[in-house]
């Protein structure tokens, strides 16, 4: 993450010196525990930047609130990010949007195989996810510039306030979002769809628009089980049962641990399943040293049992499971996607 705060501080830098006021505005989002973990962490790597431009940076630092009490005193550094974690990867610079899950380290620009999708030049999208890191930014404690953290003014205290109250708060402030995107969307559908004065794709032309016409749709999912927000889980589920025969279903994942509602329908419906995931070599806790050594092993077994449950079926043809292996890299990628497919008839 060094090279990231680096740039960030050159940059904020030059809007300091620049001839004009700069509004440029820097939010970094992060979760609490692993943020923390370690004497040298990501909070040590930004209070400089909290320090030198207290007005224009600010870093917002999740904490689940299940993680509290005895349990938060108890439990190791690592092993309580098991309790709960803030996990967003997305990256915004203006109206462009990165979304990954790749972190800020040094080994995902050589040698860690992921995912990046990169939004270019769409305001809709970098909107949505501005309003949302906000949103959790705004639930989540503020890191001061002595290092210590706050909670947001009127906010109740995630781990020592009322857990109910808090993710009842929490719940109302994302929820807001997503309720606020979709009005915008509603209101851009009508007028796309449903207006007199709508300009074809020549007169748009004519008028000096030299924009495509839209070809994708693309629909942000948000998944936050203590706040009672499960729509990635609702969409993921409906997707599952809704592929049927004639259609492949591509799964990919650094660690295969599908809950038993999406085993179930994997194995209970008719779709083509491809299912890509990590050798144990290639797990980047392989060779990690105590328990966080025996995760790949841990996975591995995982595996085994569902694919014993796939050849007890007789659906080895149906589902297929690939591990990824490549010499000297670790596999992080995560995703899904859907098709139908016809078989190509002979030439």
């Amino acid at each position: 993450m060094g090279g990231a705060v680096d740039c960030l501080e050159s940059t904020l830098e030059k809007s300091l010196q620049a001839k004009f006021p700069s509004d440029l505005k820097v939010s970094i989002l992060l979760d609490f525990t692993r943020g923390s973990r370690g004497r040298k962490n990501s909070r040590t790597m930004l209070l400089p930047l909290l320090q030198r431009f207290p007005e224009q940076v600010r870093v917002s630092l999740f904490h689940t609130p299940d993680l509290r009490g005895l349990l938060r005193l108890l439990v190791p550094e690592r092993l309580n990010e098991t309790i709960g974690l803030q996990h967003i990867k997305v990256y915004l610079f203006d109206n462009s949007v990165i979304l990954s899950g790749a972190n800020l380290s040094d080994s995902y620009f050589t040698n860690r195989q992921d995912r990046y999708v990169f939004l270019q030049d769409c305001p809709e999208i970098a909107d949505f996810f501005t309003e949302l890191v906000d949103a959790v930014g705004d639930v989540s404690l503020q890191l001061q510039g002595d290092d210590s953290v706050q909670v947001v003014e009127g906010m109740v205290h995630p781990y020592k306030g009322d857990r109910a109250a808090y993710c009842k708060a929490a719940n109302e402030r994302v929820m807001g979002v997503v309720s606020s995107a979709r009005a915008r969307q509603q209101a851009l559908h009508a007028q796309t769809f449903h207006s007199d004065s709508l300009l074809t794709q020549e007169d748009a032309a004519a008028a000096g628009d030299r924009r495509p016409a839209p070809d994708t749709w693309i629909y942000p999912l948000i998944q936050m089980k203590p706040f009672e927000i499960q729509i990635d889980e609702i969409v993921t589920e409906t997707l599952l049962t809704e592929a049927e025969r004639g259609a492949r279903v591509y799964l990919t994942t650094g660690y295969f641990n599908l809950t038993q509602a999406y085993m179930d329908l994997v194995l209970g419906t008719r779709a083509e399943y491809r299912i890509l995931l990590a050798s144990p070599e290639v797990n980047g806790f392989f060779g990690a040293r105590g328990a966080a050594g025996a995760i790949p092993a841990a996975y591995a077994h995982i595996e085994r049992q569902f694919y014993g449950e796939v050849c007890s079926r007789g659906q080895q043809a149906r589902v297929r499971l690939q591990e990824y292996w490549r010499s000297g890299w670790t596999f992080h990628a995560k995703g899904q996607s859907t098709g139908t497919w016809r078989p190509r008839s002979p030439s």
